[in-house]
């Protein structure tokens, strides 16, 4: 599976494009500036190092990152129609940290996190096609992800970090403490970081099956290319649902009761809720 030439250089067109639509001011400048740092690296960088990951070709970062934004953003359209509670973040916040998720992928301010892999036995046999480069130092993505964003200056907000930093959920043993809570009040405050990881996972497994079944790249599936923030916020309106009043409950029989599951709901409520 791979690119070609014409459509790497469009992907990193859509990705400056998405930046310049949904970004203003002094973060649109200090970000075009850190993506044209590394616009020679990150253009033709993979996703991933073996190719039964996900994304493992030239090009493959960008077209993946491309990719968690679109879904980030129905995601966010889904939770909200569900009803779900988005109050306390931005959309904005959302994509910012869809965008940034996996940039320590690209490695540190020199060197590239993976390299091709000089083997032609592991290339052959493990499909491992790249390597990581011996000479950046070890960081978690996430870890690196953050660094670069403050090495340029880029602010973020607690909610950004916090999907950035807990985007890869349970995989990483590093993010049990903030998605793991039985107290009511250590628990994830927004749904940001719960969103991002589900778009990252959605991305990655369509990535993977592209892969498996041999289709070819994002081209003519994407949602947010060149789209202007305002009109991206029109598409996220909430829909006001009106609540029937409820009919008066009649006292279930034990037997009922149990064939509800009630009992069993209410232990579940004791031990985890």
């Amino acid at each position: 599976m791979k690119l070609n030439e014409k459509q790497i250089k469009e992907n990193w067109d859509d990705l400056l494009g998405r930046i310049k639509h949904q970004f203003t001011g002094e973060r649109q400048e200090k970000l075009l500036e850190m993506y044209n740092y590394f616009a020679d690296r990150m253009i033709l960088a993979p996703a991933s190092s073996r190719e039964h990951y996900h994304n493992c070709f030239p090009g493959g970062y960008v077209d993946h990152v491309l990719r968690v934004m679109d879904c980030a953003f129905d995601l966010y359209n889904s939770w909200m129609m569900q009803g779900a509670h988005t109050d306390n973040y931005s959309l904005e916040e959302l994509m910012f940290a869809a965008l940034n998720h996996d940039l320590g992928k690209i490695g540190d301010l020199d060197n590239d996190t993976y390299i091709p892999n000089t083997s032609e036995w592991h290339r052959k046999n493990q499909g491992a096609l790249y390597t990581v480069n011996p000479k950046t130092e070890f960081s978690l993505v996430p870890d690196r992800s953050l660094f670069l964003l403050q090495h340029f200056g880029i602010k973020y907000s607690w909610n950004e970090f916090l999907g950035i930093r807990t985007h890869d959920g349970m995989y990483e043993e590093a993010n049990k403490p903030y998605l793991v809570s039985f107290n009511p009040d250590s628990r994830l405050r927004s749904n940001l970081p719960l969103i991002l990881h589900q778009a990252d996972m959605m991305a990655s497994r369509v990535e993977w099956e592209r892969w498996k079944y041999g289709e070819n790249g994002l081209q003519g599936t994407r949602t947010l290319t060149d789209v202007p923030k305002e009109k991206m916020m029109k598409h996220t309106v909430k829909q006001v649902v009106s609540t029937p009043k409820p009919a008066p409950k009649k006292a279930p029989s034990p037997s009922s009761q149990l064939n509800t599951g009630s009992d069993a709901s209410k232990l579940f409520d004791e031990l985890f809720g």
